[in-house]
């Protein structure tokens, strides 16, 4: 018998600035530590320290020790499509100064959204991929015969996306472009071909991506693709 579900616990969760920005940092799937989070959300060593426990206790966040660091990421990649598709709804940090604007820029441009990537990027990608018949329907993203070769062609890990436990393929909602972008097993795997390859890169701070030269060319020779405006 189906329920009703509490958002309450998961709306306190998220009821302060300092957990939303540790949040926005930890989607793109990386590990980091307190002081870390402490630093980009501005807040003390031990403030931060009481907002990751609510995090953890509410299960959007995980902690591990790694030596003698306590390091904090999403639960799993189910939360940060849960917060990528809120996003959707939120309204946007305030930008303030050169940083910070040009780090806007970088997220919109490109980012991985937990393990799959979304922006200009990924929606672009998505959407060569369907007029290419890789995928099918926009709003579902299904991949079809001609994509599983076409993906085994880049040499993406699609036997592996077929048989995971997650769903192969997820139209994921993207929260600055307003279209959806590849998530599931699928959209994991597209994300670390693109690493391996050096096609992108991640920003040193921040959760963006640079595409970079080889990337740029691989995009628009083989897909058509710009990440102009």
């Amino acid at each position: 018998m189906s329920r009703d579900r509490d958002f309450s616990t998961i709306g306190r969760a998220l009821a302060t600035p300092a957990r939303s920005a540790f949040l926005n940092l930890l989607m793109d799937g990386t590990s980091r530590p307190a002081g870390e989070l402490a630093q980009a959300a501005g807040v003390s060593a031990s403030t931060a320290s009481e907002h990751l426990a609510i995090l953890v206790e509410a299960g959007l966040v995980t902690c591990a020790a790694q030596g003698r660091r306590r390091l904090y990421r999403l639960a799993d990649a189910s939360v940060a499509e849960a917060l990528e598709a809120l996003g959707v709804l939120a309204d946007p940090t305030p930008v303030t100064g050169y940083r910070r604007s040009r780090q806007a820029e970088h997220l919109a441009a490109a980012r991985f959204c937990y393990d799959h990537l979304a922006g200009r990027l990924g929606t672009a990608l998505a959407r060569a991929w369907v007029e290419a018949g890789w995928l099918a329907g926009r709003d579902v993203l299904a991949l079809t015969t001609a994509g599983e070769d076409g993906f085994r062609a880049l040499r993406v890990d699609v036997d592996g996306a077929l048989v995971a436990r997650r769903p192969t393929t997820r139209a994921c909602p993207d929260w600055t472009e307003r279209r959806p972008h590849l998530a599931g097993a699928l959209g994991a795997a597209v994300g670390r071909r693109f690493l391996e390859a050096g096609w992108v890169v991640r920003h040193r701070a921040g959760r963006g991506l640079a595409v970079t030269g080889p990337g740029l060319a691989e995009l628009r020779e083989r897909w058509g693709v710009s990440l102009r405006g």
